[in-house]
């Protein structure tokens, strides 16, 4: 039986929660200096990159939010932008991350394929109108490309790049069972039976 595109959003976000969560047990062993230490990347250390995830998340989640809520966009289109890095502290950018995680998958829970197609406004100097659909699988492509610099940069160090590509093949869900442990999720929240 197949799914609805909008269930397959669905996994995508959860995907994207896992990937975060499993990426982020290994980047949590480093220390500030290893975290903070220049690296070659389109951003140049690990904190870097992973303060660029989340800031992109955060203007993109507000904005699928808002447009759920039928409210303008935001007036500062650069308000997620003021700082390079809102996070030094690595426990406070995990628990942000984690959190804006659990919005995005909450957002597309209430998603129905009906309704990808409505448009939603990203607050830029001029602003870009794009269907939820566009938007997701946008959002989506940018958080795999930047966790696979931080995936890199981690061969670079002391901790193990993590295996990330665990997630929809059945035959390997005993691979993510403790990650879903910790999460506090079965295969049958995201797959349904």
């Amino acid at each position: 039986m197949s799914q609805p595109l909008s269930h397959h959003l669905l996994t995508m976000a959860y995907q994207n929660a896992w990937a975060n969560h499993r990426l982020g047990n290994a980047w949590a062993q480093l220390d500030a200096e290893a975290l903070a230490a220049p690296r070659v990347s389109f951003f140049p250390s690990i904190r870097l990159t992973l303060n660029h995830i989340l800031t992109c998340d955060w203007f993109y989640v507000d904005a699928l939010e808002r447009e759920l809520r039928g409210d303008e966009p935001h007036p500062d289109c650069y308000v997620f932008f003021e700082r390079d890095e809102p996070f030094t502290e690595a426990s406070a950018l995990r628990e942000e991350q984690a959190h804006v995680d659990r919005r995005l998958i909450a957002y597309c829970e209430q998603l129905r394929d009906a309704d990808l197609g409505r448009i939603v406004t990203i607050a830029r100097e001029t602003p870009q109108h794009d269907s939820r659909l566009r938007m997701l699988s946008h959002l989506f492509e940018h958080q795999i490309h930047h966790r696979g610099q931080v995936h890199a940069m981690l061969s670079a160090t002391s901790v193990k790049p993590p295996q990330l590509d665990e997630f929809f093949c059945a035959g390997e869900s005993g691979l993510r069972a403790q990650d879903f442990a910790e999460l506090g999720w079965t295969e049958e929240l995201i797959w349904g039976r």
